[in-house]
């Protein structure tokens, strides 16, 4: 991603100033990264699609493939407003109106040529589909695999049902795991090497620990992080990265940065009047506009789960290289858009204590069912069960055909100036008594 968004904001709401080295450092892995892809002058080495959740990164990594995440290329044309056109040609494809935009960015994009303002996007050698949530995911990769003529693996994840993983699926999941192996060692002509996963597995532990260093200066008071919009920025690393130096030692940066923020008092906002929880993919196609209507009201997100998609990380899951393959599958089970949403209500309310949120806000995606079906439920249960002040609001985050900006600055408006209410009212109720 890169769109500037340090750049002078509109009068009366706060840049954020804060952005600073590790943004740029973002900004240039995911330039090399991307031209390295494209990059003529030296040797091209495999290519494998996956997707975020549940992700193979490492098996793939220490058989010398490259990673393409489709969803991360989607972000990357939405938060560039580069989008639409690939959408609108993907429906004149065939592809209607009510299918992921993730897919048809997808699809129209590779249509078109692959071509983007921060790369050419390779061609797959392989496609491997982590079945891990959303059953979109499987129709997606056989188109591609069919207009690819690349082979295709499925990895078939199980739902998410207990806290606690089941013998019997990581027995499941451990032996596809091998089929892949098998699968990499056919293609690359390489024999599978068990030291070299370790190695891979041990930076991921490392990428991961600095992650959560990250994630988790939310729970200070002010927080010197924005969990959800800035959080954004940051998952290219831990996803993409991951298994690398650069990955971990992108996150002692950011890091460092962070405990520079507290000393300075360099915070997201002036004032933090709100904590906020947030729930739910971002717009990415408005994401300036979205993110200043929280900073007009002085919010502040300090715990988010679309930044938990890859891993859920601060939940206490790491790689673990004495256990190879069973912690690769204990991580495909425990992708977020994995859970049952029983354990994704326990992680939601376990957040709203942990990092002390005033409220909630749940950002509902048209096209995404996966992440979204359940959402009103959350809201009425946050309210009523938890007694948190939760707002629901739908957009998309690939079509900007959805993002109404009038309609739902309206709506969050209304809902801060109830906040301010309730406070007003409470203060002035602990005066009487006092």
């Amino acid at each position: 991603m890169s769109e500037d968004v340090s750049a002078p904001a509109p009068p009366g709401v706060v840049s954020p100033t804060f952005l600073r080295d590790a943004r740029r450092l973002q900004r240039k892995l995911v330039e090399e990264y991307y031209g390295e892809l494209a990059s003529a002058e030296k040797p091209r080495r495999p290519v494998a699609y996956m997707l975020v959740g549940g992700n193979l990164t490492e098996i793939l990594r220490s058989f010398g493939y490259d990673v393409v995440f489709p969803e991360i290329v989607g972000l990357n044309c939405a938060i560039k407003h580069q989008s639409l056109d690939n959408i609108l040609h993907a429906e004149s494809l065939g592809y209607g109106s009510d299918v992921c935009g993730y897919v048809k960015n997808d699809l129209g994009l590779q249509d078109l040529g692959g071509k983007t303002s921060f790369g050419q996007i390779p061609r797959p050698d392989l496609l491997v589909c982590s079945f891990s949530g959303c059953y979109i995911y499987v129709k997606w990769w056989e188109a591609l695999a069919e207009s690819y003529g690349a082979p295709l693996f499925m990895y078939d994840v199980p739902y998410m049902r207990e806290e606690t993983p089941r013998k019997e699926d990581i027995d499941y999941l451990v032996s596809q795991l091998w089929e892949l192996v098998r699968l990499l060692e056919r293609r690359t002509g390489r024999a599978f090497d068990l030291d070299k996963l370790k190695r891979v597995l041990a930076e991921s532990r490392r990428a991961e620990d600095g992650w959560v260093d990250f994630l988790r200066a939310g729970r200070l008071r002010p927080s010197p992080i924005e969990a959800y919009f800035e959080s954004i920025f940051y998952m290219f690393p831990i996803n993409v990265l991951r298994g690398t130096a650069a990955a971990a030692d992108f996150y002692g940066i950011v890091n460092e940065e962070v405990r520079t923020r507290v000393r300075d008092g360099n915070y997201p906002l002036p004032e933090e009047k709100y904590r906020v929880l947030v729930e739910g993919v971002p717009p990415y196609t408005n994401y300036r506009t979205f993110w200043n209507f929280f900073r007009k009201w002085g919010a502040v997100s300090v715990v988010a789960t679309y930044p938990k998609v890859g891993g859920l990380f601060d939940r206490g899951f790491r790689h673990d290289p004495s256990r190879p393959f069973e912690s690769i599958a204990e991580y495909s089970l425990g992708a977020y858009v994995n859970q049952s949403w029983p354990l994704r209500r326990k992680i939601i309310a376990d957040y709203v204590k942990e990092y002390q949120a005033d409220a909630a806000i749940i950002h509902g995606i048209k096209s995404c069912r996966s992440f979204t079906a359940g959402q009103g439920d959350l809201r009425d249960w946050l309210i009523h069960d938890q007694r948190v002040p939760t707002l629901y609001i739908e957009s998309d985050h690939q079509d900007p055909r959805y993002f109404a900006a009038a309609q739902i600055k309206n709506r969050m408006d209304a809902f801060f100036e109830s906040l301010e209410q309730r406070r007003a009212v409470a203060a002035a109720a602990g005066a009487a008594t006092a």
